[in-house]
């Protein structure tokens, strides 16, 4: 069910330190809890705070031994506090340097990149654009394909990118589609209602509306709160209505940002990234994430622009590389893209 981003609230969040999951804090006092906290962070989420990957990964990296704290082998429920030097794989940290933050970085990816670190074919690379970081490392949430343009998120968490990728989190994507030719009444409501079957299994598309068009080529708003590869392709492919130009405009509560041109990035400010981990149901001061937390809950539907052709004078301001840094957040949805 949908609700607006503004009315989200805490119920998805845990506060204050769990110290035992069995152990009700009601039932010590504040010496105890005083002594639990001082023992420091547990060591999974200090790595995967940091990006290296998600708790649960961090977990088998700890009881394989690919993790030293202080020199000394890690084992699964060891706490780390300020000062400790983290080694994971050939990653190094010191626990407690102002950089471990949450960082949240938006890029408009342009056509012809792709998202990965490593390529046989030596293709240009969407991590080539991004900031250089110290003891972080940038994790894509998500991928788009190598002609797909559009919002792609990148963060230093990777609990925060597990929670928006996690498929059992159903965190809607939405995208501007242009095809050429026009989709039946039919062929809307297979996909609408029926759902496509495609060799991976059944796609439903949560929204799809006719956004109209010039000529041949006609554009049609789609959303979806699955990440499957090529999915929206594949879908309008298998409707016998292949897929001229594709971007990414939304993903979860974070749009991309009107201003942000291609191959230009911008981070989220500090309340900004606060309000993404608590839509998640992340909290900074937690311990532990509620073991039953609900699924993200979806804001409303964005009144973007509705694609078409470009002039040719914003083509060439599209093309122009750079980055910026999100400014504080204004009104009801910030410069930066997310909907408060």
């Amino acid at each position: 069910m949908k609700k607006n981003v503004k009315a989200l609230s805490k119920e998805t969040v845990t506060h204050g330190t769990r110290v035992d999951k069995n152990l009700p804090h009601e039932a010590l006092d504040d010496e105890q809890l005083f002594d639990e906290k001082s023992q420091g962070e547990k060591l999974q989420k200090v790595l995967a705070q940091a990006g290296l990957g998600s708790r649960r990964m961090m977990e088998e990296w700890i009881s394989t031994g690919r993790v030293s704290v202080n020199g000394e082998p890690a084992t699964l429920g060891m706490r780390v506090v300020e000062g400790d030097l983290v080694k994971a794989e050939r990653r190094t940290l010191r626990v407690g340097e102002r950089d471990q933050a949450a960082r949240v970085l938006l890029y408009h990816k342009p056509e012809g990149e792709i998202v990965s670190r490593d390529d046989p074919e030596n293709r240009t690379s969407v991590f080539d654009k991004l900031p250089k970081l110290r003891g972080q490392k940038w994790t894509a949430v998500g991928r788009l394909d190598f002609n797909t343009s559009g919002l792609l998120i990148f963060t230093t968490s990777g609990e925060l990118a597990n929670r928006l990728m996690h498929p059992r989190f159903e965190v809607e994507r939405e995208y501007a589609v242009r095809v050429q030719g026009t989709l039946t009444e039919a062929q809307m409501n297979l996909a609408l209602k029926q759902g496509v079957e495609l060799e991976d299994g059944l796609v439903k598309f949560e929204k799809l509306e006719d956004q109209g068009g010039e000529g041949f080529n006609h554009w049609y708003r789609v959303m979806l709160k699955e990440g499957r590869n090529r999915v929206v392709r594949r879908t309008f492919d298998a409707l016998g209505m292949p897929v001229s130009r594709l971007m990414r405009i939304r993903f979860g509560i974070i749009n991309l940002p009107p201003r942000l041109k291609r191959g230009m990035t911008t981070e989220l400010g500090e309340a900004e990234v606060a309000q993404v981990l608590d839509w998640v149901g992340i909290t900074v001061d937690s311990d532990e994430l509620q073991p039953d937390s609900q699924a993200p809950r979806q804001s409303d539907p964005v009144k973007s622009e509705k694609p078409g052709r470009q002039t040719p004078a914003a083509a060439r301001a599209g093309r122009r590389g750079g980055s910026t840094r999100a400014g504080p957040a204004m009104g009801k949805k910030s410069k930066s893209g997310v909907k408060h």
